[in-house]
C-alpha cells in the first residue's frame, strides 16, 4: 500500500487535497502536522466516506530528526502544504530524496520554486519527481499559457490576476506570505527590461467581466514573473496582480504598503494572526464568488497585434480549491503508477520523468476539466485582432 505524507494535511489547503485523494483505493494517507487534535479530527471526519486508509501523524519539519522521522515512514509521496515557504530551506525536499520519495509543494515563494531545481541531478540519481510551485501559480498559470503560445509568432505580454471573493477561507500561511513583501520591491520583466516594483502596490481596477466584475488589483510576487519572461521569450512584460474586494480592505493594504515602503513599518508578517483577524469582521461583506486572468498580447503567425484573454470564474466559494488542483493532478498522475521504477529516471505508465523542476511544462490544461467540472468552475476564453485604423 502507497504512503502518502501530506504535511499540514490538516491546513486551509492540505485538508482539501486529503479529502480528494481520499477517494483512490489502495493508498494510506497520513495526515501530517504538529497538531494531533486536528489531523485526528479531519481522520475521523472522512474515515466513514473514504476509500483509503487514514491516519494522523504528528510531525515537526523542524525538527532535528525530521529526516529519520520521514524515511522510517517509507512513504512513497510526500505533499508539502506547510506554508508559508518564504524562508524555508529545502530540508523536505532533500529528506524525500534521501528516502526515495516523490514530493510536491504549493509554495508560492519565488526563490523557493524557482531554486528547486539545485536538487534536480539528486533527484534524477534516487530516481524520484521533485515539483515545486503546483499551485495556481505557475501550475496552472503555465498549463494556460503553454495551451495559447503556438497562436503567437512573439508574445509582447503576459498579465496575470487572481481576484479571490471575500468570503473565501482565508490561509493564515498565505496572509503571511503577502504580507512579508508588502511594500517591499521586487524585481520584475517591465517596459523591456528587469526592475523593481513594490508589493501590494501599483492599484488598479480590473474587469474581470462575468459575475465577478471589477475588482482592484495590486502587486503581487510570485514565480511565474522570474520563470515566464525566459520561457515564453516575453518582449516587454510579465506581471501579476491580485486584490481584495472589499474595497476598504484593499486600500488599506495599499497603504500599509506605502508605510513599508518609506521605511515606517520594516514587516508587516509578525501581525498576520490579528490582520486576519481584523478582516474577518468583514467576512458578511462582498461575495464567495473569485477570478483567475491570464493576458496574452503579442503577434499572430501573420504578424498582426493578437490579444487572448482566459478567464476562470469560481462560484460557490470554490476559489479557495484552485491552489490545489495542479498537486492533486499530479499526485494522481504519480499513484496511478504501477509499483516499481526504472532505474534511472521514468517512472513506468507515465510521462513525468525523475529530477527536480518548477511546476511548468508538466501539466496540460486538459489535464484540470475533470476538476472544473466536480467544482463548478468554468473558464472563457476571448481572441482578438488590432483593428487597423483609418486615416479620414
Amino acid at each position: 500500500m502507497k504512503k502518502v505524507v501530506v504535511l499540514g494535511g490538516y491546513g486551509n489547503f492540505g485538508k482539501r487535497i486529503v479529502e480528494n485523494l481520499a477517494g483512490i483505493e489502495g493508498i494510506h494517507i497520513l495526515i501530517a502536522g504538529r497538531n494531533l487534535s486536528k489531523s485526528s479530527s479531519l481522520v475521523e471526519s472522512l474515515n466513514s466516506t473514504c476509500s483509503a486508509s487514514l491516519s494522523p501523524l504528528v510531525i515537526d519539519i523542524y525538527a532535528d530528526d525530521f529526516k529519520e522521522q520521514l524515511a522510517s515512514l517509507s512513504p512513497f509521496l510526500v505533499i508539502h502544504t506547510s506554508g508559508p515557504f518564504q524562508g524555508q530551506d529545502y530540508r523536505v525536499p532533500k529528506a524525500c530524496i534521501e528516502c526515495g520519495a516523490h514530493y510536491i509543494d504549493l509554495a508560492d515563494d519565488r526563490r523557493f520554486v524557482c531554486d528547486i531545481a539545485e536538487l534536480d541531478s539528486q533527484a534524477k540519481e534516487s530516481g524520484v519527481l521533485v515539483v515545486s510551485g503546483a499551485s495556481s501559480v505557475p501550475g496552472l498559470s503555465s498549463a494556460v499559457v503553454d495551451s495559447y503560445q503556438n497562436q503567437f509568432s512573439v508574445i509582447e505580454s503576459i498579465n496575470l490576476a487572481i481576484a479571490p471573493g471575500n468570503k473565501a477561507e482565508r490561509g493564515l500561511a498565505t496572509v503571511e506570505a503577502i504580507l512579508s513583501y508588502t511594500g517591499h520591491p521586487f524585481n520584475v520583466f517591465k517596459e523591456g527590461r528587469w526592475q523593481d516594483v513594490y508589493g501590494w502596490m501599483d492599484s488598479k481596477v480590473n474587469d474581470f467581466g462575468g459575475f465577478v466584475g471589477k475588482r482592484h488589483l495590486a502587486n503581487v510576487d510570485v514565480p511565474d514573473l522570474e520563470l515566464f519572461p525566459n520561457r515564453y521569450g516575453v518582449k516587454q512584460q510579465v506581471s501579476f496582480q491580485a486584490g481584495l474586494e472589499i474595497r476598504l480592505l484593499h486600500l488599506t493594504m495599499v497603504a500599509m504598503a506605502y508605510l513599508s515602503k518609506i521605511g515606517l513599518v520594516k514587516n508587516w508578517a509578525p501581525l498576520s494572526k490579528a490582520i486576519v483577524s481584523a478582516s474577518n469582521i468583514f467576512l458578511p461583506l462582498g461575495s464567495d464568488k473569485g477570478a483567475m486572468e491570464v493576458l496574452l498580447c503579442g503577434k499572430d503567425k501573420d504578424g498582426i497585434a493578437k490579444q487572448v484573454k482566459w478567464t476562470l470564474y469560481a462560484p460557490k466559494g470554490n476559489g479557495p480549491n484552485i491552489p490545489t488542483l495542479s498537486t492533486i493532478i499530479l499526485a494522481r498522475k504519480l499513484l496511478s503508477v504501477s509499483s516499481g521504477q526504472t532505474k534511472k529516471g521514468t517512472n513506468q505508465g507515465t510521462k513525468l520523468a525523475a529530477g527536480a523542476k518548477p511546476c511548468v511544462g508538466l501539466l496540460q490544461l486538459s489535464d484540470f476539466s475533470g476538476s472544473f467540472d466536480a467544482l463548478e468552475l468554468t473558464f472563457e476564453e476571448s481572441h482578438s485582432l488590432a483593428v487597423q485604423e483609418q486615416k479620414t
